[in-house]
């Protein structure tokens, strides 16, 4: 009788789904002990297979690809700790070799699960080149593991395998959820049919993870038949989140939920991604720590990843300043992993090398670190004020990896470390670190202009934001210092997504200046949008900046080509007039109207100097001298460099000196592509400064042509003769003592 009851409990089609599962096939219900049908039947009142088994999770496993190139288009794997900091395993090569397990010789879209057991893991990837174009490819990969580090693989041709797919141009971004229901691992992807959008598809593995073994099904049905590609599923509290791209009309992440996991999906109708960017490649995953959930996204036309954090799946905070990468991930999937885990995956793939250089205090400026693989030498350049005679790098450590010293005493010289990794010999290494204050800025910036604000007493610098691919950033920033040395980001001021109406993009080279207009304190700020120029106007030199609804300059003077770019503003010490410069390829200026909105278009003048000017004048007034400075070159150009010219009025002819150079390249300290400057005289004294970007170090002169739009900002002492004349700045790594202000 009981056998009977428990059969009628546990329906036969969920018998054979177990029985399946556990290799069960040839079992008998009807000459099964009570014992052994208990346990058969167990997951059915347990729901136990719905989580893999207990386990620790103590970091995590993101499995991405790199980029467009045949070469970029593989597999790789990156370790973190916490969830933010990741470090690329087997220097940032391929883990799977793509020719073996593709058609078409490369992958994309990697996405890795734990399968319900706990032990075993399954990856699938989209099997395309890109560059046999976006409607090229007609399968994806199915890879199955269980010690991540060897994976048997097949190839699933959706349009040989299923009938009725003739038209068929793509099979993108697949991933895998364990369908506790039906007992199986579901895959689910884009497809795109003939002149159909792009749909979001699933089907069912079958049990050796080699084959789709049921016809792809829609998942989620557009209310505006628009593509949906890119899916990504989460289950939190009972209902499944499927995170995916619209395109089309609008372009961007949303969510559509539902209680089932087939079907059902109402579409929360909403970006949630937190830039104005293109974005794809949604990916979400729990934080070990139970603080909740990462939302992350390929911002793909910047060359970056975002990191958002959730703990509803509704609202989401950016939290790129927590994040790290030694690498540039394009659409990956991350998996929380043990510790063991960890230790295999860095056994097998980890590079000591590699170990040393990750060293996360925030005292280090890590984008200037420099490494000499062939000496086994480590450079530390740290900021202002750090306390070195006990320091400690923080060294990023993975499980089955060891580096020490913790801390160490930096003051006298040369540290030696040791990096031993499980299975691997032990190497040492020499470590440096010393006092650098050049860059000024953290992260990547151009183009500086700098202002001394008499209502606050403080110094602020207004940069071109860059790291952008071919200079596509969209926001401007501010730096404020008491001293020249020790920076504050004062974050955006000025959005043009958000604040411009006439230009949103291509946000160059602004410049400021301080006005006291009745006895009230004005800025008026001037900068490049979409290759025009326009003002926007403030109380404070922090912002808010509003813009005057319109560009103040949108065409070349008569006869000129080149660009509407690059605007500097010089008030004339002798008269309070103000003057604004700008141009590419000519440099044109005019004098302002005492609104400084509007210009004197009739005197705006040619000013060329001679055919060394490229671009960014720059104007002081120094000793009854108008000096003027610009930009030869291009900024991509290692011999980018600033040369000078003097007048004897803001608008008169520039005479060029035979020796003109005011700042150029340092080849002996790997200081490159010195320019588009600006100055600034501590008030009260006859001290000068230049303030100016080069390429980032060291790294930006390996770039090619990529370095011109990763770029930093640096100070060093301006100098003159006697007789007036410009010394030539040498750039430095020390930069500048601080400096005072006297009141």
């Amino acid at each position: 009788m009981l056998i009977d009851k428990l059969a009628d409990i546990a329906t036969f089609d969920k018998l054979d789904r177990l029985k399946r599962k556990y290799n069960l096939m040839s079992f008998s219900i009807k000459k099964c002990t009570l014992p052994a049908l208990l346990v058969l039947l167990a997951p059915l009142f347990t729901n136990a297979q719905k989580q893999p088994s207990a386990q620790k999770y103590t970091g995590y496993l993101f499995t991405y690809f790199t980029g467009n190139d045949k070469a970029d288009e593989s597999i790789r794997f990156a370790l973190s700790n916490d969830g933010y900091n990741y470090r690329a395993l087997n220097g940032d090569k391929p883990v799977v070799s793509s020719e073996k397990i593709s058609s078409t010789g490369g992958v994309r879209d990697p996405h890795i699960l734990r399968g319900v057991d706990g032990k075993t893991f399954y990856m699938v990837a989209t099997d395309m080149v890109s560059g046999k174009g976006w409607n090229s490819n007609r399968a994806m990969v199915l890879l199955k593991s269980t010690d991540l580090i060897n994976w048997t693989s097949a190839i699933v041709n959706i349009q040989k395998r299923f009938p009725g797919n003739d038209n068929l141009l793509r099979v993108w971004a697949p991933q895998t959820i364990y369908d506790d229901k039906a007992g199986k691992y579901m895959v689910y992807f884009s497809l795109k049919n003939g002149d159909d959008p792009d749909k979001i598809y699933y089907a069912y593995a079958n049990a050796d993870f080699t084959d789709l073994e049921t016809t792809p099904k829609q998942l989620f049905i557009s209310p505006t038949n628009g593509a949906c590609i890119d899916g990504d599923i989460i289950l939190k509290d009972g209902k499944y989140h499927l995170f995916f791209k619209t395109e089309g009309s609008g372009a961007g992440i949303k969510v559509a939920v539902s209680d089932k996991l087939t079907e059902g999906y109402v579409l929360q109708d909403k970006y949630v991604q937190q830039t104005t960017d293109p974005v794809e490649g949604a990916g979400v995953f729990k934080l070990n720590n139970g603080e909740g959930y990462i939302l992350m996204y390929d911002v793909y036309t910047k060359g970056r990843y975002q990191f958002t954090k959730t703990t509803d799946l509704k609202n989401f905070a950016v939290v790129d300043q927590n994040v790290s990468m030694n690498f540039h991930p394009r659409h990956g999937t991350v998996m929380p992993v043990t510790a063991a885990e960890m230790a295999r995956l860095t056994e097998k793939w980890g590079v000591a090398d590699d170990a040393i250089t990750w060293a996360n205090a925030n005292a280090i400026k890590k984008q200037n670190v420099v490494f000499d693989t062939a000496g086994k030498k480590l450079y530390l350049p740290v900021k202002p004020g750090t306390a070195l005679r006990s320091f400690d790098p923080q060294f990023i450590q993975f499980p089955g990896t060891s580096i020490i010293p913790k801390a160490a005493n930096f003051t006298t010289g040369t540290v030696k470390y040791t990096v031993a990794i499980k299975g691997q010999v032990a190497q040492q290494y020499e470590v440096t670190a010393r006092e650098v204050h050049n860059p000024v800025l953290d992260g990547y910036y151009a183009d500086p202009d700098i202002l001394y604000a008499e209502k606050t007493g403080k110094f602020y610098i207004y940069p071109t934001s860059d790291g952008f691919t071919n200079w596509a950033g969209t926001y401007f920033k501010t730096f404020s210092s008491a001293d020249l040395v020790n920076w504050k980001d004062e974050g955006v001021i000025l959005d043009l997504p958000k604040d411009v109406s006439w230009g949103k993009r291509n946000a160059w080279a602004p410049c400021i200046v301080e006005k006291k207009i009745n006895g009230k304190y004005k800025y008026f700020y001037y900068f490049t949008a979409a290759q025009k120029i326009g003002v926007a106007v403030a109380d404070n030199p922090t912002g808010p900046f509003i813009d005057l609804g319109k560009p103040l300059i949108d065409k070349n003077p008569e006869g000129k080509g080149g660009q509407v770019i690059d605007p500097d503003v010089f008030t004339d010490p002798k008269t309070g007039k103000s003057y604004l410069y700008w141009g590419n390829g000519y440099m044109a200026g005019a004098e302002l109207n005492d609104d400084m909105v509007s210009l004197k278009t009739e005197t705006t003048t040619i000013l060329t100097p001679n055919d060394t000017f490229r671009e960014g004048t720059h104007v002081l007034y120094r000793k009854g001298t108008y000096y003027f400075m610009w930009s030869e070159d291009d900024t991509r150009s290692k011999n980018y460099r600033v040369r000078y010219g003097t007048a004897t009025s803001p608008l008169g002819k520039i005479i060029v000196p035979a020796n003109n150079l005011v700042i150029a390249k340092n080849k002996a300290t790997g200081i490159y592509a010195t320019g588009h400057n600006s100055t600034i005289q501590v008030p009260g004294t006859d001290d000068w400064y230049i303030i100016y970007h080069r390429f980032a170090y060291p790294n930006g002169i390996h770039m090619g042509q990529a370095a011109g739009y990763n770029r930093e900002v640096c100070i060093d002492k301006l100098e003159f003769n006697a007789d007036g004349t410009i010394k030539q700045t040498i750039p430095t790594h020390e930069g500048i003592k601080p400096v005072r202000v006297k009141k």
